[in-house]
Parts: C-alpha cells; sequence; structure tokens
C-alpha cells in the first residue's frame, strides 16, 4: 500500500513536466531606446506601474495570443500582441500521456514566438491640437472630406503623393505596415501587409478608408521590420504629420537575437 501510495506522488509531482520547468507565465523584454521616463506596462490585463525601459515582463502561456499595452504621461499608448509558439520543454514529458495532457491543456507546450519587443512611443499631439477649421496646412473645404470607395482619388488627401522611405543596417530587412486607428469607428485598423525587403523606396498616396484631415491626428502607420537572427523592430508614424512633411521615412539599426 505504502509503495501504491508512494508512487501515486511521484506521478503527480512529475506529471506535468513542462509545467514545473517553464511555470504558467513566460518573460518577455520590453525596450525602447528613447524613452527615458517611467512607463506602465498592461500584459494580459495585469498593470506593472512606473517601471523604467528595457523592463522585463511575464505573459501568459497558452494558444491565444497576448495583448500587451505600454503607457507613459505624454505619450500615446502603445500596442503590440505577443504570439505563441512550440515549447521545446514540453517534449520531456511525452513518456508521460497523463503530463502531456495537461501540459496540453493549460498552454505550458507553447512560449512567446519571440524574447524582445523593441518599440517607438510617439509623443501624444492632443494638447497640441490646432483646430481643424482654422488649420492654415488644410486645403480649403478638405477638412471633412472622407476617403471612401464611392469617390475614389477625389479627395486632396489621395491626391498628395507620400514618399515612403525605409533601409536598415544590415540591410534586406522584410518590411510590413499597418493602419493603427485610435478612431476605428471612422478608420479601421488594417493586418499587416508586405511590401518588400531593405532599402525600400516609392511614392504612393493615401487611400486609407475613412480617413480624413481631422482625424489624421489620430491614425497612425505602423512600419515593422523583420530579418532572421535579428529582433524584428517596429516604428510608428502619425498619418497628418506624414502628409504635412509629405514622406514616411526611418532606418532601423537590427539587433543580433540572444542564443
Amino acid at each position: 500500500m505504502k509503495k501504491i501510495v508512494a508512487f501515486s506522488l511521484l506521478l503527480v509531482t512529475f506529471t506535468s513536466c513542462a509545467t514545473i520547468f517553464s511555470g504558467r507565465r513566460a518573460k518577455i523584454t520590453i525596450a525602447d531606446p528613447q524613452q527615458k521616463q517611467p512607463v506602465t506596462i498592461v500584459t494580459d490585463g495585469q498593470r506593472t506601474h512606473d517601471v523604467f525601459l528595457p523592463a522585463k515582463v511575464k505573459v501568459k502561456r497558452g494558444y491565444k495570443p497576448s495583448s500587451v499595452q505600454v503607457e507613459s504621461s505624454g505619450y500615446e499608448p502603445y500596442y503590440f500582441t505577443v504570439y505563441k509558439k512550440f515549447n521545446p520543454t514540453s517534449v520531456v514529458n511525452l513518456a508521460n500521456l497523463l503530463g502531456w495532457g495537461i501540459d496540453a491543456a493549460t498552454g505550458s507546450i507553447t512560449k512567446p514566438d519571440q524574447k524582445s519587443y523593441i518599440i517607438s512611443m510617439q509623443r501624444s499631439q492632443t494638447d497640441s491640437r490646432i483646430p481643424y477649421q482654422q488649420d492654415p496646412t488644410i486645403p480649403e473645404g478638405e477638412a471633412t472630406n472622407r476617403v471612401s470607395r464611392d469617390h475614389a482619388g477625389q479627395t486632396a488627401l489621395e491626391q498628395t503623393i507620400i514618399r515612403w522611405f525605409f533601409d536598415s543596417d544590415p540591410q534586406g530587412a522584410r518590411i510590413f505596415y499597418r493602419v493603427i486607428s485610435s478612431v476605428p469607428a471612422e478608420v479601421k485598423n488594417t493586418n499587416e501587409t508586405y511590401l518588400m525587403t531593405t532599402p525600400f523606396e516609392e511614392t504612393r498616396s493615401f487611400n486609407i478608408l475613412g480617413l480624413t484631415y481631422e482625424n489624421s491626428r489620430n491614425v497612425q502607420i505602423e512600419i515593422k521590420v523583420m530579418k532572421s537572427g535579428y529582433e524584428p523592430q517596429v516604428k510608428r508614424c502619425n498619418v497628418r504629420q506624414a502628409i504635412d512633411q509629405q514622406e514616411i521615412s526611418g532606418f532601423f539599426m537590427l539587433v543580433k537575437k540572444e542564443e
């Protein structure tokens, strides 16, 4: 009887190896080379206050992506998603089907798809916003004209040619972009779209559905570069600023992944 009890305790102890060795949460590092003041980081609904970047925080393991938000006074909130991939530690538990089942159910067979996330927070323009109707940089009568499929190419926004230029060291990084909107009822967020590899240069107009001069301050273009063996990097550009400068550009100094 004692042997049975001892064996049962041993089985329970080592039932879920990946859970024991890896835990229910995994650490990621968040860095912003330009951010010098404290931030608040929200991961899976949990807030970590007054931390300086780079900082390590924990996200849940599991099959669902984790949402991360970084906040700081005077800056626009920065959002990104942590996707998950297979956790090799769980292979240790393959011999124990019961343990493997527990690992699979708890999500311990997954881990974040990357360890480090380099972000670029943008200063908030809310307090310094110029009343749009009095803004001399807006063409007359164009303040509220909205980009739509019904009248494609007819707004001044769509007729404004923007230079896109991105480069990296080393070159050959893949470039993706997406629209990040804080007014989703007017301008919807979009999925990532592949452009090409660095160096990249072309001219194009803004045909973002729902965009106007008035709401363009609340819309950003997110540029993400990825290269095998290097940490992904992300920069964001305010659409109104891009319109005024007639350019969206950036240079990425890529950082090698830790071995």
